[in-house]
């Protein structure tokens, strides 16, 4: 069994934010497989689908970025998949808006959902797909920046990077490696 990790904050609120980008993305593939999420007593929706005789599970932690690892790590530990099993979908900043990379490792890299993750799951080695959102411009804050919409130039460039992060995320949970996943990832 694998999992797909889908970074964001729960609330109508902040459907649409870039911060959201990991639940876009679950969300997508719960769509495309046709999978209920259900609330899990571990603070997170889960849904739960096969493919390729894969079981894969899709998790949504509800306990704000900032903590998402309170959710995620139990669940992984109580379905028995290990971090490197698991893949996690979540925004970048660092990366131009639409831009996707898979990462197999590393640090947060400022990134409090990833931080979070990485203190739950006590290690640093789990698999990522990064979508770029890219820099607040002007004076605007990183925070007002990761809550706000993307303007309608930026949705153009998103769309497909969703898209990308939904296929190579599938990709990997349905049993292939990491290596494996980023040779698929440079097709897309």
């Amino acid at each position: 069994m694998r999992a797909i990790i889908g970074l964001g904050n729960p609330g109508r609120k902040y459907e649409k934010t870039k911060h959201n980008i990991g639940f876009m993305v679950v969300d997508a593939i719960a769509k495309e497989f046709n999978v209920t999420m259900k609330k899990h007593p571990f603070e997170a929706e889960v849904g739960e689908f096969f493919l390729e005789g894969n079981k894969i599970l899709l998790i949504k932690p509800l306990t704000f970025m900032n903590d998402s690892g309170r959710a995620a790590g139990p669940l992984l530990t109580y379905f028995g998949i290990l971090p490197s099993e698991a893949i996690v979908v979540c925004d970048d900043l660092d990366l131009a808006v639409g831009k996707v990379r898979l990462r197999q490792k590393g640090s947060a890299g400022g990134h409090n959902g990833l931080k979070s993750l990485i203190s739950y799951f006590k290690t640093q080695e789990f698999p990522r797909v990064k979508v770029g959102i890219g820099r607040p411009q002007g004076k605007m804050s990183v925070v007002d920046h990761v809550l706000a919409p993307f303007s309608l130039d930026d949705q153009l460039k998103i769309e497909p990077a969703l898209k990308k992060a939904q296929h190579v995320s599938v990709y990997f949970a349905s049993g292939h490696t990491f290596e494996e996943t980023v040779v698929f990832g440079a097709k897309e």
